[in-house]
């Protein structure tokens, strides 16, 4: 569990910078240029990923601790809430849509969605605590985000908006049907 919660802490804190220290941020960038600022940034995050996920597959196996038994029926609702998630993390990357005009932050509420799908399936310790961190830091991150710059509530055309929907739509199902259990090892619909 340590390698689990030393990743989170990198990975979420890497992440954290820009809203908790944006002065120290900015110091640094004007310091060593962006170039530099973004490698080792980039570094940090993917060190903070590998550790997280290396520490949450070590858990899964070494010291699995169940909290609850989810029931069978949530695995719809979380389903829902992953393609609400695919859409919306779609919505921060394709450009001119309305989604991300109306939003203002798709990434964030993407994870908090993506996260709060997975609580509703995960029961063991090490889920609740990977979900968990990632649902209160994109809560966190999307109030102090609002509060530096609210969506601007127009914008985008109907044609980006529906690139939006395709793209997210066609990602959920390559991912929910081929790729979940390819890569995290458990097939969410079966």
């Amino acid at each position: 569990m340590f390698w689990l919660i030393l990743g989170l802490l990198v990975f979420l804190g890497v992440h954290s910078v820009h809203l908790l220290a944006p002065h120290w941020r900015q110091a640094r960038i004007a310091a060593w240029g962006m170039g530099p600022w973004k490698g080792l940034y980039s570094v940090v995050a993917i060190a903070g990923f590998v550790l997280l996920a290396w520490g949450y597959g070590q858990a899964r196996v070494d010291s699995p601790v169940l909290l609850w038994m989810p029931p069978p029926g949530l695995r719809h609702a979380a389903a829902l809430l992953t393609l609400l998630a695919f859409i919306l993390l779609a919505a921060a990357y394709v450009p001119r849509n309305r989604i991300k005009a109306w939003l203002g932050h798709p990434m964030l509420l993407a994870v908090k969605l993506w996260a709060a799908a997975h609580l509703l399936v995960n029961g063991w310790l090490h889920g609740v605590l990977l979900f968990g961190s990632f649902l209160v830091w994109a809560i966190l991150s999307f109030r102090m985000a609002r509060r530096r710059e609210p969506a601007p509530r127009s914008g985008g055309t109907w044609a980006g908006t529906a690139a939006t929907l395709a793209v997210g739509i066609a990602a959920w199902y390559g991912f929910a049907f081929y790729l979940h259990a390819r890569w995290i090892g458990v097939a969410p619909f079966g």
